[in-house]
């Protein structure tokens, strides 16, 4: 993965703290209209799921010697799966709850995949073109700790269009919650 387990680790860790945060900045938005929504569940779903993502991100380049074998249509199957991984792991987690209290909350799956990318645009923007050989390992964590808030915050506005639009959709408000979905 990284260049040493204990890379790895802070970096999957990080995944999961940009993840409970964004989790934790969602339901602060969402308890209003969703009164019944978990935080306990919500926050730890999406830190996990941003753990698995970054996770997925990483495979390609710690598994380089031996996926450059492969054939290439296995090649690109296996991008793919790893793309869809990457792109569904925070809202297919967070559906988990959601379906709960929206109809139609598989929805937020498609949101927060566009909001991956969106994302994971914003943090490529700013992390790699500040990122050079020799810096201090402070600088290189200060860097991706600012790109990553500005990741956090570009997915939790397109999050906030999806849910208003989920909301607006299922009719829900502080008033009352709509039937739920069982699957």
């Amino acid at each position: 993965m990284a260049s040493s387990p204990a890379g790895t680790a802070v970096i999957v860790t990080a995944g999961f703290v940009e993840g409970a945060v964004l989790g934790g900045a969602q339901y602060l938005a969402m308890r209003r209209d969703l009164p019944g929504l978990r935080p306990e569940v919500w926050v730890p779903l999406t830190g996990g799921a941003a753990a698995v993502a970054y996770v997925c991100g990483m495979l390609p380049s710690s598994l380089e010697p031996m996926w450059t074998t492969w054939p290439v249509p296995l090649q690109l199957a296996a991008l793919a799966v790893l793309i869809v991984a990457i792109l569904g792991s925070v809202g297919g987690a967070q559906w988990v709850e959601l379906r709960h209290h929206l109809r139609g909350a598989a929805w937020w799956i498609v949101g927060t995949a566009i909001a991956w990318l969106v994302g994971l645009g914003f943090f490529f923007a700013i992390a790699p073109p500040l990122w050079h050989e020799g810096q201090s390992v402070a600088t290189a964590i200060a860097i991706g700790l600012f790109a990553a808030i500005g990741m956090a915050i570009a997915m939790a506005a397109v999050t906030g269009i999806t849910f208003g639009l989920l909301l607006r959709r299922n009719s829900v408000g502080v008033s009352g919650a709509p039937p739920v979905e069982t699957t």
